[in-house]
This record gives structure tokens, sequence and C-alpha cells, in this order.
């Protein structure tokens, strides 16, 4: 699943992340449990010691483990005799370490209060007072949270246009959580070319506010639309400035991604204004079967203009790939990640590839 790993590569760059005392804390203690050796100086520096004298060679990982009650094991240069952190005073300790004008890419990912929640609210106060200084900023991840910290539809957003719109440099933002807090209003934003929403479950308003938004030069939208179960309710009607090619003249690369009942996407998307003029259509970890797929072969001189389909993770018979593939020659088709659903009472269920 994408979510059960933190990325290692970010906006083209290897990422390294800003340690947090209790994360430390956390490697030292296990290394004592089993017996392993430790290193001097602790913790080893060099991937950070590299970073800080060149901020802009990595992505920056901003994360916290949970807090702790009692003080955590602080040696080395960065943690000798520091009080125990939370999201504020850690972030700000990562712009008195860090030159934030150098910075070009930078992870948000998880923040938990003492209820094992996420202080995103407080995460997204932290960097929009940074946003005056990171005005070398181009792709931004908030909420990269992994499955092992919180589960995709727990992770509570909130209004992140505010933080967005006062970062105007920004070329990229992933975003990542449940909805139901989350706003994506975008009033106007004339950088910003790459916009990537994953979501267990994605509601319709926040859909329609992107497709409000004023993105000018957007290229890339790629939106999780999720389950219907945990609040998935967008309909192709909720996408349809996007489909009518009006919301974001320079768009040339749709994810509909993630998204159950993919099936009923697809004769929506053949007559849609804005297919022609995209290289890039990515339908993958949805709940595509043979009933989607036929009706794409039926379509299909609709679909042979794109450069790439990504159909991965779907429910299709092999008789059914074979013919995909030939009824669109030219075109690169990814169906890899073959599914097999599930049966309940006698009842066959497909499932996406992310929900709860």
């Amino acid at each position: 699943m994408p979510n059960t790993h933190h990325v290692t590569e970010f906006a083209g760059l290897p990422v390294v992340e800003f340690p947090g005392y209790d994360t430390v804390d956390d490697v030292y203690q296990n290394m004592v449990r089993r017996g392993i050796p430790i290193p001097d100086p602790y913790p080893p520096h060099a991937a950070l010691e590299a970073a800080l004298a060149d901020p802009g060679s990595v992505a920056w990982r901003l994360r916290r483990d949970e807090p702790r009650d009692v003080p955590p094991y602080r040696p080395g240069r960065f943690f000798q005799d520091q009080p125990l952190e939370g999201t504020a005073s850690y972030t700000a300790r990562f712009a008195e370490e860090v030159d934030l004008s150098a910075v070009t890419a930078l992870t948000v990912g998880n923040m938990p209060d003492e209820d094992h929640g996420t202080e995103v609210e407080k995460a997204a106060e932290a960097l929009l007072g940074l946003a005056p200084r990171l005005t070398g900023l181009r792709s931004l991840f908030f909420g990269e949270v992994v499955q092992e910290e919180n589960e995709i539809s727990w992770i509570n957003l909130c209004d992140l246009a505010p933080l967005v719109t006062a970062l105007p440099n920004l070329e990229e933002l992933v975003v990542r959580g449940g909805s139901g807090d989350l706003s994506l209003h975008i009033r106007e934003h004339r950088s910003l070319r790459s916009l990537t929403v994953q979501s267990g479950a994605l509601r319709p308003e926040v859909v329609r506010d992107v497709c409000a938004s004023g993105l000018p030069v957007l290229e890339h939208l790629e939106l999780w639309l999720g389950a219907e179960e945990y609040g998935g309710e967008t309909t192709p009607e909720d996408l349809g400035p996007v489909l009518s090619g009006k919301a974001f003249p320079e768009l040339c690369s749709l994810g509909v991604r993630n998204t159950e009942g993919i099936d009923d996407w697809i004769p929506v998307l053949a007559q849609a204004p804005v297919l022609p003029s995209l290289e890039v259509l990515d339908l993958s970890l949805g709940d595509l079967t043979d009933e989607g797929a036929q009706a794409l072969i039926e379509a299909a001189p609709a679909f042979r203009g794109l450069r790439r389909l990504d159909l991965h993770h779907h429910f299709l018979s092999e008789d059914m790939r074979e013919r995909v593939r030939a009824a669109l020659p030219g075109v690169e088709v990814d169906l890899s990640g073959p599914r097999e659903p599930n049966t309940y009472g006698g009842e066959v269920h497909y499932y996406t590839a992310v929900a709860e």
C-alpha cells in the first residue's frame, strides 16, 4: 500500500529527517535493549551535517514521535539538556538550525499530541509563520504520515489554503489524510504546477474547492477519491469543471485514483472534453473490473491519444487485460497488480488500495 512507508525521495531529492529529541531517544533505547553497540558520537550526524551544510541538497522531513512523560536521553550536539518538545518548539528549532531560504523541498509527517492524534493545525500554523523565510520552497508534502503512525482517514487535516497562498513560489503540493476538516480552496496561485490529494475518502466539498481554485499553470492533478463507507461520495459531476477542460487550461496529467466504483467513471471520462489534452490518465489503486474494462474497450478511440494509462491495482481477468492492451496500441498501459475480490456472506466485494 502507498502509505506503508516513509518516502526516501521527494522532489527528486533524498529525504533527510530533522530529528526530534524523542525520535533520537527511541532509537537509542532500542539499541540498548538489543545490545547493539552505540556509535560515538551518538546520534551519528553524517547525513544531517551534510544537509545542514547544503540545505537545498535534500528534502527535509519534519516529524516527531509520541510525547514522553519523562525526559529522554539527549546526547550529542543537538540533544544536550533540552526540554521536551512540542510541535511549535520542534519547528522553531528547525528554523534555528537550518537556513530556510535554501530549503527547496519539505515533508511534514507525524506530529502527535498526548491523545495520539496529530497536531495538524499547529504544524500548519508553524509553517505559516515560517513562510516569509521559505522563499526557495518549491515542493511540499503535508501529511506524510504512514499507516503505522495513523490510518489515512484518521489524519485530521485543516484548511491548508492560507499556507499554500503564503508560499507563492510553491510548484508541487502533496496532501495526505482524511478530508473531514480539509479545505483547499486556493483563490489564486500562479506557480503551482502539481497538486495531489491522497485520501481514503475525499469529500465532494473538497473536490469542488479544488475545482474552483485559481491555478492557471496547473499541469498535474491527482485526487484519491476513496470509499463511500468513509465519506468518499464524489461523483463525476463534482469534478465537472476539470473534466470540461475549463478549470485548468494547462492540465496534461489527471489522476482519479483509489476510487471505489471507478467502472462508472470510464464512460464519463471517454466523453470528457479534457481528455484530448491529456498525456497521462491515472485510474490506478481503484476497483476496476471487467465491466469497466469493457466500457474502456468500447470507447477505445477516445483514449488512444494518451501517452500513458495507469490501471494498476485492478480486478481484470487475464483475457480482459489482453483485450485492453490490444484496443490501445501505442498507449503505455500499466495493468500490473491484479487483485482478487473478497467474498463475504456469498457476495463478492471489490476494494480500493487505501480506505480506512
